[in-house]
């Protein structure tokens, strides 16, 4: 009887504990929730939860010049990844490419969505396969004729522009002081070592060892020999919408806080 009950109560608090482990969860007081702005598929394809991103984001200082700069350099990479692997997907008829390609573009949104929310008000994309920047322009086309070789050279790209993303996620990140950008950048930064796991797993499959170019061997091996990433949670804040306007030192952030929802 005594065994039966010791065996209730630690049962009992299992399910408590997965209660409280649950991808959306209240704090203690019962007025915030909290939730991932990460969705990840078991084929390591990341996508950001827009709705929760945008009530993750709160008020913050003006953005640096650099930081603003950072972000529109980072719009360009996610915009040369989803083309990339747009192309390719069509190319090869790869169910990897092509579900990569809309993560990519999902995070596309995503560096839109912190640009609006910071009163940025040019957040064009343009064309597929067309860049304003002849430097990325150039590495677009380098890369499509490259990957439409083979299709064991398709995924290399695939792992050569995650690790590209990857490098410059890190290098931001490393710098920034800005909350929101740091929120931003690192589900980004867990997506791309997520596709990146993905890329590689394709290139093993195929008896391939790839050799990374931006960053270390170390990193590659440790990133490529870990698990999936998740999304840790944020607490819900509202709307986070920026309303701030452009001056000489930057933009401008004032989300607004709220209610939030949890959506996963």
């Amino acid at each position: 009887m005594e065994a039966s009950m010791k065996n209730l109560v630690i049962g009992s608090f299992m399910v408590a504990s997965l209660f409280v482990a649950s991808s959306c969860q209240k704090d203690n007081m019962g007025n915030a929730q909290y939730a991932s702005v990460l969705a990840v598929s078991t084929d390591g394809t990341t996508s950001v939860i827009e709705a929760n991103l945008k009530s993750a984001l709160i008020t913050t200082s003006d953005l640096t010049d650099s930081e603003l700069a950072s972000i529109l350099k980072m719009k360009e990479e996610e915009k040369l990844a989803r083309d990339v692997y747009s192309v390719l997907a069509q190319k090869w008829g790869s169910v990897v490419f092509s579900n990569i390609s809309a993560a990519e573009s999902n995070h596309l949104n995503a560096i839109v969505l912190l640009m609006t929310s910071y009163g940025v008000t040019d957040t064009s994309i343009g064309e597929v396969g067309v860049f304003a920047d002849p430097v990325v322009q150039a590495l677009y086309d380098e890369l499509v004729a490259k990957a439409s070789v083979s299709v064991e050279e398709a995924y290399k790209t695939g792992a050569l522009i995650e690790e590209m993303d990857i490098k410059d996620l890190d290098e931001v990140l490393t710098t920034t002081t800005n909350e929101n950008v740091t929120l931003v950048f690192e589900n980004l930064l867990k997506g791309s070592r997520n596709h990146l796991r993905a890329f590689n797993l394709q290139l093993t499959n195929l008896g391939i060892v790839y050799t990374p170019t931006y960053i270390s061997q170390t990193d590659y091996d440790l990133i490529v020999n870990s698990p999936m990433e998740k999304g840790k949670q944020y607490r819900m804040n509202g709307q986070g919408n920026g309303q701030g306007n452009g001056n000489g030192n930057g933009q401008k952030g004032q989300g607004n806080r709220g209610t939030g929802t949890c959506n996963n």
